[in-house]
Protein backbone atom coordinates (compact mmCIF):
# COMPACT_ATOMS: atom_id res chain seq x y z
CA UNK A 1 0.00 0.00 0.00
CA UNK A 2 1.60 3.16 -1.19
CA UNK A 3 1.84 6.23 1.01
CA UNK A 4 -1.64 8.26 -1.18
CA UNK A 5 -3.45 5.18 -0.72
CA UNK A 6 -2.90 5.49 2.78
CA UNK A 7 -3.87 8.84 2.81
CA UNK A 8 -7.23 8.15 1.36
CA UNK A 9 -7.78 5.37 3.52
CA UNK A 10 -7.30 7.76 6.57
CA UNK A 11 -9.82 10.67 4.88
CA UNK A 12 -12.01 7.89 4.12
CA UNK A 13 -12.70 6.53 7.59
CA UNK A 14 -12.73 9.95 8.74
CA UNK A 15 -15.58 11.31 6.91
CA UNK A 16 -17.36 7.71 8.26
CA UNK A 17 -16.43 7.91 11.53
CA UNK A 18 -18.11 12.03 11.21
CA UNK A 19 -20.79 9.99 9.43
CA UNK A 20 -21.79 7.64 11.71
CA UNK A 21 -21.66 10.17 14.45
CA UNK A 22 -24.02 12.32 12.69
CA UNK A 23 -26.74 9.64 11.77
CA UNK A 24 -26.07 8.39 15.73
CA UNK A 25 -26.93 12.17 17.17
CA UNK A 26 -30.36 12.22 14.84
CA UNK A 27 -30.97 8.84 15.80
CA UNK A 28 -31.24 9.98 19.19
CA UNK A 29 -33.07 12.94 18.82
CA UNK A 30 -35.19 12.26 16.01
CA UNK A 31 -36.44 8.54 16.66
CA UNK A 32 -35.63 7.85 20.63
CA UNK A 33 -36.59 11.35 20.88
CA UNK A 34 -33.81 12.57 23.17
CA UNK A 35 -34.05 16.68 23.18
CA UNK A 36 -30.58 17.81 22.83
CA UNK A 37 -28.69 19.71 25.95
CA UNK A 38 -27.36 22.98 24.99
CA UNK A 39 -23.21 21.24 24.88
CA UNK A 40 -25.11 18.64 22.78
CA UNK A 41 -25.88 21.33 20.18
CA UNK A 42 -22.51 22.98 20.13
CA UNK A 43 -21.40 19.37 19.41
CA UNK A 44 -23.46 18.83 16.69
CA UNK A 45 -22.23 22.27 15.52
CA UNK A 46 -18.90 20.97 14.59
CA UNK A 47 -19.95 17.38 13.90
CA UNK A 48 -22.73 18.22 10.99
CA UNK A 49 -19.99 19.85 8.66
CA UNK A 50 -17.27 17.88 9.10
CA UNK A 51 -19.62 14.76 7.65
CA UNK A 52 -20.03 17.11 4.69
CA UNK A 53 -16.60 18.37 4.35
CA UNK A 54 -14.64 14.76 4.77
CA UNK A 55 -17.16 13.53 2.17
CA UNK A 56 -16.64 15.84 -0.39
CA UNK A 57 -12.93 15.76 0.43
CA UNK A 58 -12.62 12.06 0.48
CA UNK A 59 -14.25 12.45 -3.06
CA UNK A 60 -12.17 14.79 -4.52
CA UNK A 61 -8.73 13.93 -2.63
CA UNK A 62 -8.08 16.58 -1.31
CA UNK A 63 -6.04 15.48 1.55
CA UNK A 64 -5.47 19.60 2.20
CA UNK A 65 -8.56 19.66 4.03
CA UNK A 66 -7.17 18.81 7.59
CA UNK A 67 -6.26 22.79 7.68
CA UNK A 68 -9.88 23.38 8.05
CA UNK A 69 -10.90 19.70 10.17
CA UNK A 70 -8.89 19.84 12.58
CA UNK A 71 -9.97 23.24 14.00
CA UNK A 72 -13.34 21.85 14.03
CA UNK A 73 -12.62 18.63 15.20
CA UNK A 74 -10.32 19.92 18.84
CA UNK A 75 -13.48 22.63 19.43
CA UNK A 76 -15.91 19.69 19.00
CA UNK A 77 -13.69 17.31 20.96
CA UNK A 78 -13.15 20.24 23.76
CA UNK A 79 -16.88 20.61 23.64
CA UNK A 80 -17.34 16.83 24.19
CA UNK A 81 -14.67 16.25 26.95
CA UNK A 82 -16.17 19.32 28.66
CA UNK A 83 -19.30 18.11 28.71
CA UNK A 84 -18.37 14.18 29.78
CA UNK A 85 -16.51 15.90 32.76
CA UNK A 86 -20.31 17.50 33.56
CA UNK A 87 -21.79 14.21 33.65
CA UNK A 88 -19.21 12.09 35.30
CA UNK A 89 -17.35 14.19 37.61
CA UNK A 90 -19.29 14.76 40.80
CA UNK A 91 -19.03 18.07 42.00
CA UNK A 92 -17.96 19.66 38.54
CA UNK A 93 -18.89 23.04 38.14
CA UNK A 94 -20.38 24.10 34.97
CA UNK A 95 -19.05 27.03 33.69
CA UNK A 96 -22.62 28.14 33.49
CA UNK A 97 -26.26 26.85 34.97
CA UNK A 98 -28.43 25.06 32.77
CA UNK A 99 -30.92 27.57 31.54
CA UNK A 100 -33.63 25.83 30.85
CA UNK A 101 -34.81 23.04 28.84
CA UNK A 102 -32.57 19.20 29.59
CA UNK A 103 -29.82 20.24 31.95
CA UNK A 104 -26.06 19.46 30.69
CA UNK A 105 -25.27 16.96 33.08
CA UNK A 106 -28.46 14.51 32.26
CA UNK A 107 -27.79 11.34 31.32
CA UNK A 108 -29.86 9.79 27.92
CA UNK A 109 -27.63 6.50 28.21
CA UNK A 110 -25.16 4.82 30.71
CA UNK A 111 -23.77 2.02 28.61
CA UNK A 112 -21.66 0.22 30.99
CA UNK A 113 -21.15 2.57 33.30
CA UNK A 114 -19.24 4.96 31.31
CA UNK A 115 -20.71 5.76 27.98
CA UNK A 116 -22.65 8.88 27.62
CA UNK A 117 -23.60 10.54 24.67
CA UNK A 118 -20.87 13.22 24.96
CA UNK A 119 -18.18 10.07 25.66
CA UNK A 120 -19.71 8.81 21.63
CA UNK A 121 -18.72 12.03 20.61
CA UNK A 122 -15.50 12.78 22.30
CA UNK A 123 -14.00 9.49 20.99
CA UNK A 124 -15.46 10.33 17.60
CA UNK A 125 -13.77 13.90 17.48
CA UNK A 126 -10.54 11.88 18.97
CA UNK A 127 -10.89 9.34 16.15
CA UNK A 128 -10.86 12.31 13.40
CA UNK A 129 -8.00 13.98 14.83
CA UNK A 130 -6.24 11.19 14.59
CA UNK A 131 -7.06 10.05 10.93
CA UNK A 132 -6.45 13.60 9.86
CA UNK A 133 -3.09 13.81 11.80
CA UNK A 134 -2.05 10.76 10.22
CA UNK A 135 -2.51 12.40 6.68
CA UNK A 136 0.89 13.61 5.99
CA UNK A 137 1.59 16.21 3.28
CA UNK A 138 3.04 14.99 0.07
CA UNK A 139 6.48 15.67 -0.55
CA UNK A 140 7.17 17.90 -3.56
Amino acid sequence: MDKSDLRQFYLYFAWLVASIATLGSLYFSEIKDFIPCELCWYQRIAMYPLAVILGIATFKKDFKIKRYVLPIAVIGWSISLYHYLQQKVPGFAPLKPCVGGVPCNMEYINWLGFMTIPFLAFVAFTLIIIFMLLIKPNKK
